[in-house]
């Protein structure tokens, strides 16, 4: 939990668990697991278990909620950033029931669910197709065939917003076929094994969303940058080869890295 996420596009963090397994190529190097060890817990895999939270750490929300409607805003919650609400588990089912309600019960934060399980979503959830309207709900897409696999069944589920996480982008990705998406967060992966991101696929993703008008994110390059700043001497060097083409790449680490693209930051929100 989080009340000032350094997460460039929530305000909060709320975890209603920590722990997951993996299903994809994008949680190979999963930041939220690399965490959890970093605390000595080991909460990752089928057998392994969850961490749950107390009366007080459900009780945030609701601050955050009185907060907002004080300050006359509304603010964004990204739930949950050491779990995936709509993994397949027994013992969760109970924890979900709770976390439905607060939803409810917080109209002035827009919850942001993000999930690698989108085929889970209708019938883990009870809105049926009256959704509340500050859901805002995710799948992520690190290349073109988990976008095949999961866009679709996102989309099935009548949320305000729907959105796509390209981050870490670990392939060219395309959404042109798909009606409804309103926002995507793009970006490269972080950490000393982090693989690269052709800026290329970013730059393509940035132009389709930017001819269908939804709305672009640029989070972070990660650990590998096309450009070197001035005065930075770069941790490696990559040849990135293409089709008729071959860019360099820079090993810089997260910060000397940065975010921008073309000179610019892309910061767009679904309005």
């Amino acid at each position: 939990m989080a009340k000032d996420s350094r997460i460039e596009w929530t305000h909060h963090t709320f975890n209603p668990w920590w722990g997951c397994v993996r299903v994809s190529p994008a949680c190979a190097h999963c930041y939220a697991e690399t965490w959890a060890h970093r605390l000595g817990a080991k909460l990752w895999g089928r057998d392994a278990p969850r961490r749950f939270f107390n009366e007080e750490h459900w009780r945030h929300p609701i601050k955050w909620n009185k907060e907002a409607e004080r300050a006359g805003e509304r603010r964004r919650v990204f739930c949950a950033s050491m779990s995936d609400v709509f993994e397949v588990r027994a013992e969760l089912n109970s924890w979900r029931e709770k976390l439905w309600p607060l939803i409810e019960q917080t109209p002035s934060l827009d919850w942001l669910l993000l999930t690698k399980r989108p085929k889970n979503i209708q019938r883990m959830t009870p809105w049926g197709a009256n959704w509340p309207l500050n859901v805002w709900l995710g799948t992520t897409a690190e290349n073109q065939k988990h976008a095949e696999l999961r866009i679709p069944h996102l989309l099935e589920s009548p949320a305000r917003v729907h959105f796509i996480s390209a981050e870490p982008l670990l392939g060219s990705l395309s959404i042109k076929k798909w009606k409804g998406i309103d926002w995507v967060i793009a970006g490269g992966e972080s950490g000393h094994h982090a693989r690269p991101t052709d800026p290329e696929w970013i730059r393509a993703l940035r132009d389709e969303c930017d001819e269908r008008k939804i709305a672009f994110h640029f989070k972070q390059w990660g650990h590998w940058a096309p450009e070197l700043p001035h005065g930075i001497t770069p941790r490696q060097k990559l040849q990135l080869e293409g089709p008729g083409r071959s860019r360099i790449l820079y090993g810089l680490g997260k910060s000397a890295a940065g975010r921008l693209l073309d000179g610019r930051t892309w910061d767009q929100f679904p309005a």
